[in-house]
């Protein structure tokens, strides 16, 4: 057994403890539903993934109906009604003043709901594991999107909490949407039916121009709602986009390699572009490098600067051929000494509806669906590479796992302070400078 395996499982029988006593206690676990019961969901986060992924989580089942919603702000949360109104089936959104909630705390009026049987996470990631602690202890079946924490003890709490859920019988999806993808299952059963031989190196590109998710700082805002409203460019809030975006293709790589978990990493990066007051605290790029037991390696790349060579999915490389797969659009197969690619395909499927349907169709037939550890994992993966580019050192799985360095914060209030202030000239330093701290 390798480091990273027998780590795992120590870490699951810990958890194990608790998910036993969970299940001695189930309160607040609601009954499973049939087909023919109503399923009441709660969107807590109403942005522009929130607010598509409750119009999937509504279009997954005629009974499922939007009860509650939360946010921090009461006019997101009035135009992400609105849209769902829109785009939704006459009667599948009913959320009167009364069931809106807004604020740091909105999220505990949903949990205390009786009546909520799906809750919908899609605030900044840093609150996730927060939320999902929540949602598990209330008895609530939960979708988490990606990633699912910033920080090595948030994905702690998600683990616990997973197994918490697996015992308490509640179900548990994760934006991951290409292990829904039909390309994605395609090509990567292809890969584990051997069609490419032995895989000794997975690279991986998260290269693109910058994302905007920018507001303007606005008049009687606290620092802390800046930083939140601008979620996207704070470590403690996204995780950098080395996990809040690239964590997809990390958690394609762990499908591919049969979930292996990396044995150490090492990596760099910086802020070269992205140097604005509205730019954060964030690096623009990264490199990664995440070796094996098997000794195989994984080596990523990952860039927010425009203008520049772009590319976003994985290169496998086999002992008999290679592979490729662009991100939700394409994929190829060749195989050495052959022209012609033996699969070529493009994405047909709509995997972000699929990961949808098929966790309401777990709820209602009570089937077995906990993509919580999953995403755990996953998340630290990406982390990883993060790690090891803020302090310039190899990171091995298990510092990782064990790192107690918490960066994310679960506030009550605008007026708190923040993890990191703006100098004078309104411009944040980097989190971190690698030898320097």
């Amino acid at each position: 057994m390798n480091e990273s395996e027998k780590t795992r499982r120590d870490f699951l029988q810990k958890t194990a403890v608790t998910a036993a006593a969970a299940s001695a206690f189930p309160a607040g676990v609601h009954a499973q539903k049939n087909s023919k019961d109503e399923l009441k969901v709660a969107l807590i986060g109403c942005g522009g993934r929130g607010t598509g992924a409750a119009a999937q989580a509504l279009a997954a089942g005629d009974k499922n109906k939007m009860w509650a919603m939360a946010d921090i702000d009461p006019k997101q949360l009035e135009r992400s009604k609105e849209t769902l109104i829109k785009n939704s089936k006459d009667g599948a959104v009913d959320v009167p003043t009364e069931r809106q909630f807004v604020g740091l705390e909105a999220y505990k009026q949903v949990m205390e709901m009786d009546e909520i049987d799906v809750v919908i996470l899609t605030t900044p990631p840093g609150f996730r594991s927060f939320h999902f602690e929540a949602a598990v202890q209330a008895g609530k079946h939960a979708f988490l999107e990606k990633p699912v924490a910033t920080d090595a003890p948030g994905v702690r709490r998600v683990l616990k909490s997973a197994a918490e859920a697996k015992a308490k019988n509640l179900k548990v999806g994760v934006g991951f949407n290409r292990r829904h993808s039909t390309l994605h299952k395609n090509l990567i059963g292809r890969l584990h039916d051997g069609v490419i031989g032995e895989i000794p190196l997975i690279q991986v590109y998260n290269c693109r121009g910058p994302v905007n998710k920018r507001q303007t700082r606005q008049p009687g805002w606290s620092e802390l709602e800046f930083q939140i409203r601008n979620w996207y460019y704070f470590t403690w809030l996204s995780g950098d986009f080395i996990v809040e975006q690239s964590v997809h293709e990390f958690d394609v790589v762990r499908w591919i390699k049969h979930e292996q978990n990396p044995v150490s990493c090492i990596g760099q990066g910086g802020k070269i572009v992205m140097t604005g007051e509205m730019d954060g605290q964030t690096y623009d790029h990264f490199s990664a490098d995440y070796r094996f037991a098997d000794g195989s390696q994984v080596i990523t790349t990952h860039r927010h600067i425009p203008k520049c060579w772009n590319f976003f999915g994985e290169k496998i490389t086999g002992t008999k051929g290679t592979a490729e797969l662009k991100a939700k659009s394409s994929g190829l197969i060749n195989l050495t000494g052959q022209e012609a690619p033996v699969f070529r395909e493009r994405e047909a499927s709509n995997s972000y509806q699929i990961e949808h349907d098929e966790l309401f169709s777990a709820i209602r037939n009570d089937t077995e669906f906990n993509e919580g550890e999953r995403g755990g994992y996953s998340t630290l993966f990406s982390m990883m590479g993060r790690m090891a580019a803020y302090t310039g050192k190899e990171i091995t799985w298990e510092q990782a796992l064990n790192d107690d360095t918490e960066i994310a914060r679960n506030p009550v209030s605008f007026d708190e302070e923040t993890p990191i202030q703006p100098g004078p000239d309104g411009i944040y330093d980097v989190v971190a400078k690698p030898g320097v701290g």
